[in-house]
């Protein structure tokens, strides 16, 4: 089995290399190979524990993709991403499991809803891979990437109710959303407990080697303790990686540096491999059948796969009308609280609780606790209004429902429950892999000819991005200025005025002033090592500082302060790396 799975491995990679090396989306073309080889009888057959699957597989994918996520945008989308994530799943299981009984009767009406379960769940893997190589337009990014945070959250608490229902537990409708309560908040809170103990890990802490080991192994325990507990698991581990990239700023640039490649690395290996599976096992599951039931069954896939490829349209357009008539209606309630004035009242009220906090405090000799301020109608106004995507916007989202891991690992998983006869434990496997090759190849294939043809990446957001680079880098500039403002009156009392004229031959270097007797005067006159570098290093930090400041006001969106801080940092690792190569040291 150790050699078999080694050499799944390093040939799913190899296909995988090919065609990143081609251009070509590599979760098809891995699939496909895999799918050829399967049908070799020297191919060994490779089986590996549904459960042992999701459990090594998922965390660090799900972690992966969370970190990569910007938190501004996934907030702004969460309506989209609630209803996709959330009620799209709750949809597909229904529809999949009627079509499923209707079908084939013998699965039970829970085993069929079961099996919707599995279904249910698109990956956002190959989508997202396709998205970023034709330049999808953040607005439908983040909502496909933060669909396939939480769809698998409810996916799993349906899996597991549903599973609970067939070994014979007697489950209410309340006990099913009790679950699913439980399952929210526990997972949430642990991923919170161990998104804040690694950021603070990784604050203290400027061993990059420490921390990236820190971070492969925080998915598995916190998806692993939310699952004792009776959370998600799936949703811890995402509340971690929110909340660690979201942070990931603040930490020292040697972590950022090492952490990318890091996990680029380790979801190139994850995915070729669940891939090369997927494309292995849907040959053995199908000869597993007996001979009178591959009809039916065969049957029962093509069934499940029309109606899982229909559903989704059929809900993604009208969820988006309702969610645009429902954002009017609470703008509309927001927009008479301003005429009535009741928001200047809460104002009001906001302001004099700040008073009375200040007032006590300094009574009682303490500092003062800090009040969050009250937002503005601007920003109120902003957080209630989702981005707004067209016709071909939801187009796109309706035709990215590729199935992947979570579909295939629940689907193995299942074999082993209690109550599922073997017959229809062999069907939900087979038509799980069916659903999963089906979308890969159909829709796969076919979704980066609809993203050209629909016109949806017209470049509109590089323009807009490039306005924002030249604005903020403005304010950095001023940032920077002010900085050396504050540090030339230090360093004239550190080191008297005689000095004064090596900080700001210096300083004029650093703001980029070319001017000839400027750089004369900086040859003549040269800061040490030691002051070079404090300098050097203080002047990049605020400009670091200055883009948290301008995300966190909403004035940057997440994705183009990353940029900004890639290149501070790779300013900083050459002034590291010329302080290391450096003659005498």
């Amino acid at each position: 089995m150790d050699a078999e799975v080694f050499y799944v491995l390093v040939g799913a990679v190899l296909v995988a290399a090919i065609a990143r090396w081609k251009g070509w989306p590599a979760p098809l073309l891995v699939t496909v190979v895999a799918l050829a080889a399967s049908l070799i009888p020297q191919v060994p057959a490779l089986e590996i524990d549904g459960h042992v699957l999701l459990i090594l597989v998922l965390p660090p994918l799900l972690y992966s993709a969370a970190l990569d996520v910007s938190f501004v945008s996934f907030k702004r989308s969460l309506p989209q991403i609630r209803r996709l994530g959330i009620g799209l799943v709750m949809v597909t299981t229904a529809v999949v499991g009627l079509v499923a009984w209707l079908i084939m009767p013998s699965l039970t009406p829970f085993g069929a809803l079961l099996l919707g379960a599995i279904v249910a769940p698109p990956d956002a893997v190959s989508a997202a891979s396709i998205g970023r190589k034709l330049g999808l337009p953040r607005r439908i990014m983040s909502v496909l990437s933060g669909e396939s945070l939480i769809n698998d959250a409810t996916s799993l608490t349906l899996f597991r109710i549903f599973a609970a229902v067939l070994a014979g537990w007697t489950v209410t409708v309340w006990d099913g959303i009790w679950q699913f309560a439980v399952a929210v908040i526990v997972g949430v809170a642990i991923g919170l407990v161990f998104g804040a103990v690694l950021h603070l890990v990784r604050m203290r802490s400027d061993d990059a080697v420490i921390n990236g080991t820190l971070g492969l192994l925080a998915p598995f325990g916190a998806y692993a303790i939310a699952e004792h507990l009776n959370g998600s698991g799936v949703l811890a581990v995402v509340a971690m990686g929110l909340y660690v990239g979201f942070n990931a700023p603040r930490t020292s640039y040697t972590t950022r540096q090492q952490e990318k490649p890091l996990w680029l690395s380790a979801d190139f290996l994850l995915e070729s491999f669940v891939f090369a599976y997927i494309g292995l096992q849907l040959p053995r599951a199908i000869a597993e059948l007996g001979s009178g039931s591959v009809g039916g069954v065969l049957w029962l896939s093509a069934g499940v796969l029309v109606a899982v490829l229909l559903v989704r349209p059929a809900f993604v357009y009208p969820a988006s009308m309702w969610g645009q008539w429902w954002q009017r209606v609470r703008i509309r309630r927001w927009e008479h609280a301003l005429e009535t004035g009741r928001y200047a009242e809460m104002a009001r009220r906001a302001d004099a609780a700040k008073e009375r906090a200040d007032a006590a405090a300094a009574a009682g000799g303490r500092p003062a606790r800090p009040v969050r301020p009250m937002k503005s109608p601007e920003q109120i106004r902003a957080e209630l209004t989702e981005p707004a995507l067209s016709w071909r916007d939801n187009a796109v989202v309706s035709w990215a429902g590729m199935r992947g891991v979570v579909t295939l690992a629940t689907a193995l998983a299942a074999a082993d429950l209690a109550g599922l006869k073997p017959d229809a434990a062999h069907a939900i496997v087979v038509v799980a892999f069916v659903v999963t090759v089906g979308t890969l190849l159909l829709q796969g294939l076919t979704l980066p000819w609809l993203i050209r043809r629909l016109g949806v990446a017209d470049g509109a957001e590089a323009e807009e991005d490039a306005a924002e680079i030249a604005a903020v880098r403005a304010r950095s500039r001023e940032a920077g200025k002010a900085y050396l403002r504050g540090m030339r009156k230090t360093w004239a009392q550190k080191h008297g005025q005689e000095r004064i004229d090596a900080f700001d031959a210096f300083a004029q270097r650093l703001v980029r002033v070319e001017n000839s007797t400027e750089q004369a005067q900086a040859e003549l006159v040269r800061p040490t090592h030691d002051e070079f570098m404090t300098l050097s290093k203080g002047w990049l930090d605020v400009r670091r500082q200055l883009l948290i400041a301008e995300r966190d006001a909403g004035n940057l969106s997440e994705e183009v302060m990353r940029e900004l801080i890639t290149a501070i940092d790779a300013e900083e690792l050459a002034l590291d790396t010329r302080a290391e190569t450096r003659p005498g040291r």
